[in-house]
C-alpha cells in the first residue's frame, strides 16, 4: 500500500511538471549547514570512517545507515541522521524530496486526506480537460513595488522585462504557506492530546519501574522512551546520581566527571516514575540502574491495574482504543461517585435546615387560674 501511494504521488508530480502547470509540491530539502556540521562532527567522533560532503545526496545517508545497521549504537546513529534533515513543506517551487530521493513529489494521496491532495486532484482534472486551474484566494503580500522603485521604472532605470511576481504565483505561495502552517498546527494539537493521555495513564503508575531507551540527550537531562508503552519522560540531571554530568554536544551524550559513565542516545536504562504533571504534560523519571534486566513491577491495586490488563502490545491500535475506553470509564465512575457524594451532602444540609417544632412556653389555663387565686389570697391577708 505504501509503495502504491508513493508511486501515485510521484506520477502526479511528474504529470503536473511536464505540463508546466502551477501546483504545490511536497518539498524536502537537504540538511542546513549548521545541522550538516553537527552530523559530520558526530560521525567523526565515532571514528566510523564515514562522512557527508558539503552538498550531500540521499545515497550518502543511505550508505551510512546500511554500514551501521548491525552496530549496538545503530539506533543512535540513525536518529542523528533523521534529526539532521529539515521538515518537509508545501511550496510551488519544486526542489525535490531529499528524504525519499525523488526529483518531484507531491501529495495526490496520503493516509489522512489533506487539502493539498484536493488541489492536486483539481489540477489533474483541469489538465485532462485541456484547461488550466486557477487558484483564487485573497492574499496580503508585501511584494508590491515601493514608490522609489515605481519612480525608477517610470524613468527607465529599471528594465521593462523585470516584472513583479504574478498574482497567481503569489496565491500559490500563500496556499503553500497556509497548508504548511496548518499541518504543523494539527501535528502540535495531536501531540498535545497524546501527551495528555499518556500523563493521565501514568498517573496510575507512580513509583513503578520500567526499562527504557534514551531517545535524546540535552544539557539538563535525558529523555527516555519506555519499552512497550512508547511513553517518553525526562530523567533530570539531578536524578542521575551523586556526581556532576557534562553535556557532550559532539557525541550527543552526558558524561559523569567522577565515574566517566556516559549516557547517550540508545543507552538502556531502568527508571522509576516519580512525577506526573497533567497540566504541563510532563513525566519525570528517576534513574534506578543501567542496562539491567527488567523485573516485573510490584503488585498494584485493582484500580491502578484496570488499564494495564487490557494493553496488547502486538496490536497498538486496539490497545490505544481500549486504553482510551478504560480512561473514559474511570472518569465516568469518578464523576458518578462525586455526584453521589454531592447529592448526599445536599440532603444532609437540607435536613439540618428543617425547623424543629418549638415547645410552647405559655402556661396552661389551670395554671393561670391557680396563680390568680394565689395573688388574691395574698392581698386579702395583707
Amino acid at each position: 500500500i505504501e509503495e502504491a501511494m508513493l508511486a501515485a504521488n510521484v506520477c502526479s508530480a511528474d504529470f503536473i511538471a511536464q505540463n508546466k502547470h502551477p501546483s504545490l509540491f511536497r518539498v524536502h530539502e537537504g540538511p542546513t549547514p549548521e545541522k550538516r556540521a553537527v552530523l559530520s562532527n558526530y560521525l567523526k567522533a565515532l571514528g566510523l570512517g564515514l562522512g557527508i560532503t558539503e552538498n550531500p545526496i540521499p545515497s550518502e545517508f543511505q550508505a551510512i545507515a546500511l554500514a551501521t545497521k548491525g552496530r549496538p549504537d545503530a539506533a543512535q546513529i540513525h536518529s542523528m541522521l533523521l534529526r539532521s534533515m529539515q521538515q518537509a513543506i508545501y511550496a510551488p517551487d519544486n526542489a525535490g524530496h531529499f528524504g525519499l530521493a525523488y526529483a518531484a513529489y507531491t501529495h495526490f494521496t496520503s493516509p489522512i486526506r489533506r487539502y493539498p491532495d484536493l488541489l492536486i486532484h483539481r489540477i489533474i482534472k483541469a489538465l485532462l480537460g485541456k484547461r488550466q486551474y486557477r487558484l483564487l484566494m485573497p492574499i496580503q503580500t508585501n511584494h508590491t513595488p515601493s514608490e522609489k522603485r515605481a519612480k525608477a521604472r517610470k524613468k527607465g532605470h529599471v528594465p521593462v522585462t523585470e516584472v513583479e511576481v504574478s498574482t497567481e504565483t503569489k496565491a500559490w505561495e500563500a496556499a503553500g504557506a497556509h497548508c504548511s502552517t496548518n499541518e504543523r498546527r494539527a501535528d502540535e494539537a495531536s501531540r498535545d492530546v497524546e501527551a495528555w493521555l499518556k500523563c493521565r495513564f501514568m498517573q496510575n503508575h507512580l513509583g513503578e519501574e520500567y526499562m527504557g531507551t534514551v531517545s535524546a540527550a540535552t544539557g539538563f537531562g535525558l529523555f527516555v522512551l519506555l519499552d512497550g508503552l512508547h511513553i517518553e519522560g525526562l530523567v533530570h540531571m539531578t536524578e542521575l546520581g551523586g556526581e556532576y554530568f557534562r553535556f557532550d554536544e559532539v557525541r550527543q551524550a552526558l558524561r559523569g566527571d567522577r565515574s566517566g559513565v556516559c549516557y547517550g542516545i540508545g543507552s538502556r536504562l531502568r527508571v522509576q516514575v516519580v512525577r506526573v504533571d497533567l497540566d504541563s504534560r510532563k513525566i519525570d523519571f528517576r534513574l534506578i540502574s543501567e542496562g539491567q534486566e527488567f523485573s516485573a513491577p510490584k503488585a498494584r491495586s485493582p484500580s491502578s491495574q484496570r488499564i494495564d490488563d487490557h494493553i496488547d502490545l502486538l496490536n497498538p491500535v486496539e490497545s490505544s482504543a481500549q486504553a482510551l475506553s478504560d480512561l473514559r470509564k474511570a472518569d465516568w465512575q469518578t464523576k458518578a461517585q462525586k455526584k453521589s457524594a454531592d447529592n448526599a451532602r445536599k440532603m444532609d444540609t437540607a435536613a439540618s435546615r428543617i425547623k424543629k417544632p418549638r415547645l410552647s412556653t405559655r402556661p396552661k389555663t389551670s395554671q393561670v387560674a391557680t396563680s390568680a387565686r394565689t395573688r388574691k389570697s395574698r392581698k386579702t391577708s395583707t
